[in-house]
C-alpha cells in the first residue's frame, strides 16, 4: 500500500492534522440533530470551505466529513442506501481542496464509531462491523482519500474491525481512541495498550493515538503513556480546545490560540508525530498551531506536573494513576482475605 503519512513525515518531521469538523461546522449553519454527512451533496461549498479554511492555516492532514458515514449512523436520517455515494462525494471535497494547495496535503478519509455495541454487550457482529466499516471506506477510496482515519474509538473490537475493513479495501490506516473515562476508553481500552489492538492482523497501522476526549491536559497524559510504551511509533494527538463549557444551550470551548499553540509544544516534545485538533478547534487556533509547530525546537520530555502547570488541571485521573489504585485495592482485597 502506498503511505503518504510516513513520505510527508520524512519530509517535514512533525505533521499537523486539522481541527474540528462538527464544531465549525455548526458555526456554517449545520442545524442540532441534522447529519453533517448529507450536507456533502446539499451543501458541498461549505464543506469545501471548511476544508479550504484549514489548509490556508496550513494543515498538512485534512479529514473527510464523513465521520458518520456507516449504514448504522446514517440509518437514523434514512440514508442508510447512500453510504457509498456520501462517502465518495466526502472525499471528493476534500480532494479537490487538497489538489489545489500548492504542497502535499494528505485527504484522510474520517471514519468514526458504527453507535452499536459488538457482541455479546450488542447485536452487531464482527464481521458485520467489518463490512459496514468496509463499505463506508470503498466510497472513501473511490472519491480520492489516501488513508482510513479511523477515529474517537472506545471499543478495541470495532477498532480491529474498521482496521481488517480498510486492509480488504486496500487503504493504509490510523486509529485513534478517547480516552475519556479515568484515563481510558469508555470500553477499558489504556494508552499504553493503544499499539497492540491489531496484533495479528496482515497490515500494521501506519499511526496510532488519542483524539477528542477531556480537554488538552488530559491527552497529553494519555499522549506521555503512549510514546513511553512504543517511543518509535508514529503516535497521533488531536485534542479537543480546552475544556467543554455550556453557556445556555450552547457549548463552547475555553481554550485560546496560546493554549492550543502550548499544547503544540508539549505534544512535540512529549513525542507525537501527528499533531492536531479536535472539538473547538477553529481555523484561527490551527494557524496558532501552525506558527507553534514551525517555531518550536524539541525540548526535553515533560512531566504530567509540567503539563498540568503550563495548560491546566486534569479533569479525569491519569491512567497510570488510576491502574496504581486499582493495584493498591486489589493487593488490599488479598490482605484482608488472607
Amino acid at each position: 500500500m502506498n503511505n503518504p503519512i510516513d513520505a510527508l513525515l520524512a519530509e517535514k518531521g512533525i505533521l499537523l492534522a486539522d481541527g474540528a469538523t462538527g464544531t465549525n461546522l455548526f458555526a456554517m449553519g449545520l442545524q442540532a440533530g441534522e447529519a453533517p454527512e448529507l450536507l456533502n451533496e446539499s451543501a458541498p461549498d461549505t464543506i469545501a470551505s471548511l476544508h479550504q479554511g484549514f489548509v490556508d492555516a496550513g494543515a498538512d492532514i485534512i479529514l473527510t466529513n464523513s465521520f458518520g458515514g456507516t449504514r448504522h449512523r446514517l440509518k437514523l436520517h434514512k440514508a442508510e442506501g447512500r453510504v457509498f455515494d456520501l462517502n465518495k462525494r466526502a472525499a471528493e471535497i476534500a480532494r479537490s481542496v487538497a489538489d489545489k494547495a500548492g504542497r502535499k496535503v494528505i485527504v484522510a478519509g474520517s471514519v468514526g464509531p458504527t453507535g452499536e455495541l459488538l457482541v455479546p454487550l450488542g447485536a452487531m457482529t464482527y464481521e458485520d462491523a467489518v463490512d459496514a466499516f468496509a463499505e463506508q471506506i470503498e466510497g472513501l477510496k473511490a472519491g480520492g482519500a489516501e488513508v482510513a482515519w479511523i477515529e474517537t474509538m472506545s471499543a478495541p473490537g470495532e477498532i480491529r474491525a474498521a482496521a481488517e475493513a480498510a486492509i480488504r479495501v486496500g487503504l493504509p490506516y490510523t486509529y485513534t481512541g478517547s480516552f475519556d473515562t479515568a484515563g481510558r476508553t469508555m470500553m477499558g481500552l489504556l494508552p499504553k495498550d493503544i499499539h497492540d489492538v491489531v496484533d495479528g492482523l496482515e497490515q500494521r497501522p501506519v499511526g496510532v493515538g488519542a483524539n477528542c476526549g477531556v480537554g488538552a491536559s488530559d491527552i497529553l497524559a494519555s499522549l506521555l503513556d503512549m510514546t513511553e510504551a512504543r517511543p518509535e511509533a508514529t503516535v497521533i494527538v488531536k485534542g479537543n480546545c480546552g475544556i467543554p463549557e455550556f453557556h445556555g444551550s450552547e457549548i463552547t470551548y475555553s481554550g485560546t490560540p496560546e493554549l492550543m499553540s502550548d499544547y503544540v509544544r508539549l505534544a512535540v516534545d512529549s513525542g507525537a508525530k501527528i499533531i492536531g485538533g479536535c472539538c473547538g478547534t477553529s481555523f484561527a487556533h490551527l494557524a496558532a498551531m501552525r506558527k507553534a509547530l514551525d517555531t518550536h525546537t524539541k525540548e526535553s520530555r515533560p512531566t504530567l506536573e509540567t503539563i498540568v502547570g503550563r495548560i491546566g488541571p486534569l479533569r479525569n485521573k491519569a491512567a497510570q494513576e488510576n491502574s496504581a489504585e486499582a493495584g493498591e485495592g486489589r493487593r488490599s482485597r488479598r490482605r484482608e482475605r488472607a
